[in-house]
């Protein structure tokens, strides 16, 4: 059955979240009067590892899944981090990742490509004024932190202060060490625009590629998959098939050979006790996987026989 595009007239434009998109991805074009070197593609990997990383520890498997425990500062300085990313504030991420979770690739979902169409799925939701608020009562575990409330109103001052240092760095830069070749107007482009502009694109794509292009490895009740390549842009949270049959996990590559970078740097802050408890999968799922890859390969087996 094709998908459904949901038509953004009967909900409203949400004109700020349009002008935020339209705003960063044409500061990317700045890269072709600033040129480029060396330091400021240093700045843009650097900010995008940074930010990636809060998004998946933080905004995903923090404040939407609780599968690990940390002090009430750290969860400042992931809630904090996170904001950077002008993804909104971690209430209003968290929630409606919840409700994705409870509906989800059902017609009722917010952001499913199947249902709804690849784009509308990938970004065009975020354009939606029905969107613009979050229901404050799926995250009630964490409305009551203040400082999470004012993260959520305020949520473009990090991203701004942020793009204001990156020029500032820059200027200073090309002040005191002129041999790099940089500059403000460069710093910002590299360094703020077209880092936050590739970690954007890089969480919208578990909502679209994640749910259409991948192997199944789990017969969730949904059309979640896993995909090598964006669990390595994501720092582990391509493995979608997986955190969708078990949410509660902190750690998404359930085996050795799944890459999940942001459950590696999970285990080292755990060593030094800035996290703890963290969850991972139960024995039965990995009873559950082993069964289902023993029927694919009897399969396999039979259709080479015949």
């Amino acid at each position: 059955m094709p998908a459904k595009p949901l038509a953004l007239s009967t909900a409203g434009l949400d004109y700020l979240a349009i002008a935020q998109f339209v705003f960063l991805h044409a500061g990317c074009l700045l890269v072709f009067w600033t040129g480029v070197s060396w330091v400021a593609v240093a700045a843009c990997f650097a900010f995008y590892c940074l930010r990636i990383f809060a998004m998946s520890a933080g905004y995903h498997r923090y404040f939407s899944h609780r599968s690990y425990k940390t002090s009430r500062i750290f969860q400042f300085i992931l809630a904090l981090v996170g904001c950077l990313s002008n993804q909104k504030g971690p209430l209003w991420w968290a929630a409606h990742h919840r409700y994705h979770h409870s509906h989800s690739d059902r017609e009722t979902d917010i952001h499913s490509p199947g249902q709804h169409g690849f784009w509308w799925a990938h970004c065009l939701w975020i354009f939606s004024l029905r969107y613009r608020k979050a229901d404050q009562k799926l995250v009630a575990n964490f409305a009551h932190y203040v400082e999470l409330r004012l993260l959520d109103k305020f949520y473009l001052v990090p991203p701004l202060f942020s793009a204001a240092l990156f020029f500032l760095l820059g200027v200073i830069l090309n002040l005191a060490r002129p041999e790099l070749q940089t500059s403000g107007m460069q710093m910002l482009a590299w360094g703020f625009f077209v880092s936050t502009v590739l970690v954007h694109h890089a969480i919208y794509s578990v909502n679209s590629l994640a749910h259409s292009l991948g192997s199944r490895r789990f017969n969730s009740a949904d059309m979640s998959r896993n995909n090598l390549i964006l669990a390595l842009l994501t720092f582990g949270d391509g493995w979608h098939n997986n955190h969708h049959y078990y949410p509660r996990s902190a750690r998404h590559g359930f085996y050795w050979w799944e890459i999940d970078l942001t459950h590696y740097l999970l285990k080292c802050l755990s060593y030094v006790g800035i996290v703890w408890d963290l969850q991972s999968p139960p024995e039965r799922i990995y009873i559950t996987g082993t069964r289902i890859r023993s029927m694919d390969h009897l399969s396999e087996h039979d259709c080479q026989s015949t």
